[in-house]
């Protein structure tokens, strides 16, 4: 098993994700729509992610985007919550 990463990396780029999908991360937690174990959560997934260099080069290509790039540990959750918005 491979070490977390960075916690406020990982953070900033769980919210340009989120951002970058159409999710507010920060209106969904605001809202109750998220609690603090589920923010938690999208952080630590995103921080046992193998590719973060994969997630820069994706942010980085895309200002917006329908979904979360492909293989995002936290696509599901992102796309939920943007439903629900």
């Amino acid at each position: 098993m491979q070490p977390l990463g960075d916690p406020l990396y990982h953070l900033r780029l769980m919210a340009r994700m989120g951002q970058t999908a159409g999710t507010d991360l920060t209106g969904a937690f605001a809202a109750g729509k998220i609690s603090h174990e589920d923010w938690a959560a999208l952080i630590t997934r995103c921080r046992g992610c193998a590719v973060p260099d994969q997630c820069e080069a994706f942010l980085a290509a895309h200002e917006h985007a329908e979904a979360p790039m492909p293989g995002c540990r936290n696509a599901d959750a992102l796309v939920q919550l943007k439903g629900r918005a």
